[in-house]
C-alpha cells in the first residue's frame, strides 16, 4: 500500500496535474493540502472516475485539506480538537479497514506562522500543541496512524539548501522545530528520514528567485508514523519531477510504501 502527501496549492489550478499524477503513481491513499476550495466545488467526479473515494474539509479561497482513497472510508473526522473557535480548515482524518484492523490517516496543513511577532506565530505554536495532544491520545489505541501533510516546519539545517536564509522565518524557529520534535518524541517516525539521510532531499521550492532551477529547496512535507505504522514501512521517496511540470505546485508529493493488506486482498489470496 502506498500513502502520499501533496500540498497541491489550489485544486482548480492543478487538477490536470493531479489527475495525471494519480494515473502515473497509482497511490492508494493521497492526502492533499491547500485545496483552496469549498467542499461543494471540489472536483470529486474526475477523481472518483479514477477509482478514488473522496473526503474534503474545504474553505473558500485558502487552506483546505482532502483525502483521496481507493479504500472505502469507515469514518471521517474533520477539524482538530482543542479550540472550538478555530474555523480554519486544516485537518481531516480518515479511518480504513486493513487486514490487521483499523488504519488511521490524517491530512493536515499546519499554519505558516509568519510574520514573527504576530498572532500568526502564536496560532502556529498553539495549533502544534493541539496536534501533539490529539496525537498522544490517538497513540493510546495502538493502531497504525499516519499524520501526513505540510507541516510548515524545517526540522534540521540539512533540510534546507540554505538554512541561513530561513533564520528569521517561522518555519525554522527553535519553537517550531521543538514542537515537531515533541511530536516525534511521543513515538512518531519521520517516514522519509527513516529510509534516507541524504542531503538535497527537499519537498518545496519557492516560485520566486529561480529556487527550482537553483535547487534552493526545503523539506517541510512529512509523513509522521505511529510505531504500528512505522513497523510496516517498506520505502519512502520524494516525487520531485512533478515540480518541473507545467503550472506546478511549489510542493511535490512525498510517498511512503507499507506492508498493509486490505481485507479484499487477503480474501483474494
Amino acid at each position: 500500500m502506498k500513502i502520499a502527501t501533496w500540498n497541491i496549492n489550489g485544486i482548480k489550478a492543478r487538477i490536470d496535474n493531479l489527475l495525471h499524477w494519480l494515473k502515473e503513481s497509482d497511490v492508494d491513499i493521497v492526502c492533499l493540502q491547500e485545496i483552496k476550495s469549498v467542499n461543494e466545488q471540489f472536483p470529486r467526479a474526475e477523481i472518483e472516475a479514477l477509482g478514488y473515494n473522496v473526503a474534503t474539509h474545504g474553505q473558500k479561497g485558502f487552506n483546505g485539506v482532502a483525502i483521496l482513497s481507493k479504500l472505502p472510508f469507515d469514518e471521517v473526522n474533520r477539524g482538530l480538537a482543542g479550540d472550538d473557535d478555530d474555523v480554519q480548515a486544516r485537518f481531516v482524518e480518515g479511518v480504513f479497514s486493513v487486514a490487521s484492523g483499523a488504519l488511521r490517516v490524517v491530512s493536515l496543513y499546519l499554519p505558516n506562522g509568519n510574520p514573527l511577532g504576530t498572532e500568526k506565530f502564536a496560532y502556529k505554536l498553539a495549533w502544534m500543541a493541539r496536534l501533539e495532544a490529539w496525537a498522544a491520545a490517538r497513540l493510546a489505541s495502538e493502531e497504525p496512524l499516519v499524520l501526513a501533510g505540510d507541516y510548515n516546519v524545517i526540522p534540521e539545517p540539512h533540510d534546507a539548501r540554505n538554512p541561513e536564509a530561513w533564520r528569521d522565518d517561522a518555519l525554522f524557529q527553535p519553537e517550531s522545530r521543538a514542537a515537531l520534535r515533541r511530536l516525534a518524541h511521543l513515538g512518531f517516525t519521520d517516514a522519509l528520514r527513516a529510509v534516507t539521510h541524504a542531503g538535497d532531499t527537499y519537498t518545496f521550492w519557492d516560485y520566486q528567485g529561480g529556487a527550482w532551477q537553483k535547487n534552493n529547496g526545503i523539506r517541510i512535507d512529512h509523513l509522521m508514523l505511529s510505531p504500528e505504522a512505522a513497523d510496516r514501512l517498506t520505502a519512502a521517496h520524494v516525487e520531485r519531477h512533478t515540480r518541473a511540470w507545467e503550472k506546478p505546485s511549489d510542493h511535490v508529493p512525498v510517498v511512503a510504501a507499507f506492508a498493509f493488506d486490505t481485507p479484499q486482498a487477503t480474501a483474494a489470496a
